[in-house]
């Protein structure tokens, strides 16, 4: 009988042993992030567009041409105007002979006709007019000149340190450049700013003066779940593309720079975007005003305050890893009033393996004014001996 119970407990004990093997094996096989995919581009990246996380990149904030993806700060100031009441969709622009003259790609506008803005940014966006590009900014700033001292001035207000614009088109000028990290933030901008001009980026015709031509973005026919950015080309940048797909709760941008053909800037997207849907994802930890602490208010009208954070916190993390996320809230050590709403009292750590993913402010979600005369008097006795016994 001793012998059939030592023999069934050392199985027992196999047995749970190899489960434990196995479920490691499988919990570390999760978690294994294969290299990035060879990108034949001069320079590019994959970012997750709510945390900014850049999955992949190489070279991405060196300068290169930046083609007809310059029509995207273009076009992020003609909606930035619509935004603030500016200028309006249904507005009508007179169109000069400089604008008609343009050349290279074109929306086919005619010197002395008026067309609606609404259709210049259609013409911009889908049909990379140049045309049009240039009479929106005769339109906006009186000269295409003063349109492009515009551009630098949104271009340094989104920290896009590396881009220097000369025009609105993208056609070959010295000086003219940008990064693929500058670019993508200025996508992200486009995405998150304008949400409600975002649309026009999938559109894959645009027919203007009976002329019907399609979006040069190749991965809106390729992708359902791409609808966006902007394409470019010159033969000093090669074949760019800057491209938005959102599967689930994630979206990515991705941008190459200098490809060899069309067919190849829509491929090298394609990519990079399955590369970073396969094998990260978007983890939402908290949201804007949400309470995190209560916290203790020395000499205040309130004895607690509320803390939280301004913007919602999400983080990009690798597949299988979600569960060692963790959350560390640094707190001041003593918090007094009076306090404003916003005011910064700690700070919020995220890592992951032990390693900073992220840190943001931990903000009052209140405002607490100064208490009585009695208790500040009181209050400061406290702390004074709790800081000698400290």
């Amino acid at each position: 009988m001793a012998q059939r119970l030592t023999y069934s407990t050392a199985l027992m004990y196999l047995t749970l042993l190899l489960a434990l093997l196995l479920a490691g094996t499988v919990q570390a096989a999760s978690a294994l992030i294969p290299a990035p995919p060879q990108v034949s581009a001069r320079s590019y990246l994959v970012m997750d567009t709510d945390t900014g996380h850049i999955i992949a990149a190489d070279r991405e904030n060196e300068r290169f041409a930046p083609a007809s993806l310059t029509k995207m700060m273009t076009s992020y100031i003609v909606e930035y105007e619509i935004s603030k009441g500016n200028i309006a969709e249904d507005d009508l622009v007179l169109i000069s002979e400089e604008a008609w003259r343009t050349g290279g790609s074109r929306m086919f506008i005619q010197e002395g006709t008026q067309v609606k803005v609404g259709d210049l940014l259609r013409g911009v966006i889908i049909q990379s007019g140049n045309d049009a590009s240039v009479a929106l900014a005769e339109h906006i700033a009186g000269s295409e000149r003063a349109f492009a001292d515009l551009m630098n001035q949104h271009a340094r207000l989104l920290d896009m340190n590396d881009t220097h614009f000369v025009n609105a088109t993208g056609l070959p000028a010295e000086d003219h450049y940008s990064s693929a990290i500058d670019l993508a933030k200025l996508a992200k901008a486009l995405i998150t700013k304008f949400p409600e001009h975002y649309a026009i980026y999938s559109q894959k015709y645009f027919t203007y003066n009976n002329i019907r031509q399609p979006n040069r973005n190749k991965l809106l026919w390729r992708d359902d779940s791409v609808d966006g950015i902007k394409t470019g080309h010159t033969d000093d940048a090669g074949f760019c593309l800057v491209a938005s797909a959102k599967r689930d709760d994630m979206r990515l941008i991705s941008v190459v720079m200098g490809t060899d053909s069309e067919d190849a800037r829509a491929r090298e997207s394609q990519k990079l975007l399955s590369y970073g849907f396969r094998y990260y994802r978007t983890h939402q930890l908290y949201t804007a005003g949400q309470v995190l602490e209560d916290s203790k208010v020395w000499a205040g009208s309130r004895d607690q305050i509320r803390l939280g954070l301004t913007e919602d916190l999400a983080v990009t993390v690798p597949r299988g890893k979600t569960d060692q996320l963790e959350a560390n809230i640094e707190l001041d050590k003593v918090i007094k009033a009076p306090i404003e709403q916003g005011q910064e009292l700690g700070k919020v750590r995220v890592s992951i393996d032990g390693e900073t993913v992220t840190t943001v402010p931990l903000v009052a979600l209140e405002a607490v004014a100064e208490g009585g005369l009695f208790k500040r008097i009181w209050h400061a006795i406290v702390l004074f001996f709790l800081g000698l016994i400290n």
